[in-house]
Parts: structure tokens; C-alpha cells; sequence
């Protein structure tokens, strides 16, 4: 692709690195702010910036937040009872949104992957099963879903979770199968993810 700006050239190649995002659709985006007031313009490099610097990650939960714990953790509305087990944070977005879940969070960071050289020790299980053995408050969590992707990766992360769950005296049970397997659950429809969690089932690693 050929620019008549190398200022726009470095704009394209910057944007383009987005993911889902290509060279005409960088393109797209940057004549756009072109079009647009300084202000504009500013405004979202401002809250990119801050967006970068100022985030933080929930001592307890790992989603992304404000403050040193999030919303959803210190809630006094939610059933501190059940822990939903998503693999990354677009997962607690997708569930949220289904409005059928008023429990807690845990986000693993990823799945056990021996060919991508992840193993356990890589991801937020520790840290997991801390908050088990030591909930927030005394309230004892009794129950802990698996809203992990329908892969291989993803059920190896589950039967290896669900051994360690099953040590503390955990109910485990995972959500049902109306997700596609292989399917991520940030681009599963909001009524299908819901029924899954509703109508989950006990896990069992035996």
C-alpha cells in the first residue's frame, strides 16, 4: 500500500497493529480522525494514555479495575458463595452482560498450553485456590464454575483445576454445552452463554 504521507504511513502501521484491525481498516480510521477536531483527537490519545499508565489489575480476581480490588469483588450485592473461572477478562464482560450471574470472578490469564510452554505455574491458580482456603470476610465459597473454552487446552485446564478443587471440598461444575466447542465465549450471543451458565452441571476429573 502505497501513502502519500509518511506521518499517515506511521499512523496505519500503528493502528494496523490492533487486533482485527487491517491496513485499509487503519486507513479507514485514520483519515477519520483527520476529519475530526484537534480536540477530538486528543481526547482519545488522553484516555489511551491514561488508559495505559492508570489501569489496574484486583488483587483478588485479576480483572481489570480502577482500584486495587474491583467493583464486582467488593459488591456486597453479589453471592460471595460461587466463583466463576473465565480464562481471560473479555469472558467476565461477556458473562456480565447475560445479567443471569450475581457471583464472583477468577481470571486464570490463559489455559494450560504445553506447546505454547504454558503450564499451571503460569496462570492465576494459586492464587485461586488462596482464596479458597481463605475467603474475604469468612463468607466460604462453596461452589466454582469452569467457563473455560471448549478446546483441548481448555478442558486439560479444567481437569487440573478441578483436582486441586476437589482436595479443598469444593462443589465444581462447569457451564453447559450450548458454546460451540472451540468457541470463545467473548463472541458467544449473550442468550446461548446465559442458558449455559443456568443450566450448568457438576464437573467431575475422575
Amino acid at each position: 500500500m502505497n501513502f502519500p504521507s509518511k506521518l499517515i504511513e506511521d499512523a496505519v502501521n500503528e493502528i494496523s497493529r490492533l487486533p482485527g484491525i487491517g491496513k485499509k481498516t487503519a486507513l479507514r480510521l485514520a483519515l477519520h480522525l483527520l476529519k475530526q477536531k484537534e480536540s477530538v483527537t486528543e481526547s482519545l490519545s488522553s484516555s489511551i494514555m491514561k488508559l495505559r499508565s492508570e489501569i489496574k489489575y484486583c488483587e483478588i480476581c485479576h480483572n481489570v479495575s480502577d482500584a486495587l480490588e474491583c467493583s464486582i469483588c467488593t459488591s456486597q450485592r453479589r453471592d460471595r458463595r460461587i466463583i466463576c473461572l473465565v480464562e481471560e477478562i473479555p469472558d467476565v464482560l461477556a458473562i456480565e452482560n447475560t445479567s443471569q450471574y450475581n457471583g464472583l470472578y477468577h481470571v486464570l490469564g490463559g489455559v494450560i498450553s504445553p506447546i505454547q510452554g504454558i503450564g499451571p505455574d503460569e496462570l492465576k491458580i494459586e492464587s485461586l485456590l488462596k482464596r479458597i482456603e481463605n475467603p474475604k470476610d469468612g463468607e466460604k465459597v462453596q461452589e466454582v464454575i469452569l467457563a473455560l473454552p471448549t478446546t483441548m487446552e481448555g478442558d486439560t485446564t479444567a481437569f487440573f483445576i478441578t483436582r486441586k478443587l476437589k482436595e479443598l471440598g469444593v462443589s465444581v461444575s462447569t457451564i453447559a454445552r450450548g458454546i460451540p466447542v472451540g468457541g470463545e465465549l467473548e463472541y458467544t450471543d449473550e442468550v446461548t452463554l446465559g442458558r449455559s451458565i443456568l443450566t450448568r452441571i457438576n464437573y467431575s476429573a475422575e
